[in-house]
């Protein structure tokens, strides 16, 4: 098991742990939960939470010709490449591999916190989030999750809100 695999006692990845504190968002480390089955998808953490899936930040890494950028997506929808790309002026958005998913933040597909990565980079979040009152991210591993207020999250994300999920979805 690697250091981005391990947890502290609330279930969080113990990196993403210090980011809380570097924060100031100790507050948020004893509201982790962690479940014994994996919230690797969107899917899986609504039903472990009993939340909506929307409810839900997914964390994705994307390539814009060839550097990474983060976009903040709710659970119940699917991120349009096309204005992802247009958003940032790139010429090719892609969606990132898994190794360059681990070593722009740190942690595996499935368990990216929507901030205290290992890498800065461009965060995009999509508007969707700010429909809740509390969504739920992943806390640096598949089996932790913590809940934030979405603007806040936002925030501590450093991201630019935008509208880059795909229509119908």
């Amino acid at each position: 098991m690697t250091t981005a695999d391990a947890t502290d006692s609330s279930g969080a990845n113990p990196r993403f742990a210090a980011a809380l504190s570097e924060l100031g968002l100790d507050d948020l480390h004893t509201r982790t939960r962690r479940f014994p089955d994996a919230t690797r998808t969107a899917a899986e953490a609504a039903a472990a939470i009993g939340c909506e899936l929307s409810e839900i930040c997914k964390s994705l890494i994307f390539a814009a010709d060839g550097v990474p950028v983060l976009v903040l997506m709710d659970g119940a929808s699917r991120v349009d490449v096309e204005r992802v790309r247009e958003e940032l002026g790139a010429e090719k958005v892609t969606r990132a591999k898994a190794d360059v998913v681990r070593e722009t933040t740190g942690y595996a597909i499935g368990g990216v916190p929507p901030f205290g990565h290992r890498t800065r980079t461009r965060v995009l979040a999509d508007r969707s989030l700010l429909e809740h009152d509390v969504v739920w991210a992943a806390a640096g591993n598949p089996h932790a999750v913590f809940p934030m207020e979405p603007k806040e999250l936002v925030t501590r994300a450093g991201a630019t809100l935008v509208d880059v999920r795909e229509l119908g979805s």
